[in-house]
């Protein structure tokens, strides 16, 4: 009798500390029927460059855009975040901020022109860099040390009543970027 009262004891100590351990948080899925980017206002696509983050407390914020999400953490501070996410570039699963990959490149076009995609890893990122023929590799340390500086010209507002026009003719989304959510990636040259 003894050894199952220790053996009892030990169990409801392991629950009581797990319970306690820390909040797991996951990322939801985008709706882009109701999903705008906290920062920006603009729809959240459910596409490789929207982001979100989960407050300690519960509340998500959702992106389109990396650089938007930033804005939120700087704005905002960071401490009071329990998980932020990202999208992997090609298979658009949700990775953890601190765990992804990234490539910047001005000439990346993103939704609000950050010109930063993200990985899931290190050798997705660099086989995408060798692929456009530009971007530098980067951490999520990194990030922390980046400029953060949006590429104006990839901001065209006249540009983007062509593409909207382009986009009700399918093949391209409001930002220029092909119907799979993925950008046309070009290089500085173009």
């Amino acid at each position: 009798m003894k050894k199952w009262t220790m053996v009892l004891a030990l169990a409801a100590a392991f629950a009581l500390l797990t319970a306690c351990g820390g909040k797991t948080y996951e990322a939801v899925p985008i709706n882009e029927d109701t999903d705008v980017c906290a920062i920006c206002n603009m729809q959240v696509k459910d596409d490789a460059y929207a982001t979100q983050l989960t407050t300690k407390d519960g509340k998500t914020y959702k992106f389109d855009d990396i650089g938007c999400m930033n804005e939120w953490k700087t704005k905002n501070g960071v401490d009071g975040i329990g998980m932020d996410f990202v999208r992997d570039y090609n298979d658009l699963e949700w990775v953890e901020f601190s765990k992804a990959t990234y490539v910047y490149d001005a000439s990346i076009r993103t939704p609000m022109a950050y010109g930063i995609v993200s990985f899931k890893d290190k050798a997705s990122a660099e086989a995408f860099a060798a692929e456009q023929g530009v971007g530098k590799v980067m951490s999520a340390e990194d990030l922390s040390k980046h400029t953060w500086e949006q590429n104006k010209q990839g901001m065209n507002m006249e540009g983007m009543e062509k593409h909207a026009h382009e986009a009700e003719e399918g093949g391209m989304d409001i930002q220029g970027n092909e119907a799979d959510g993925k950008s046309s990636m070009h290089s500085p040259e173009s």
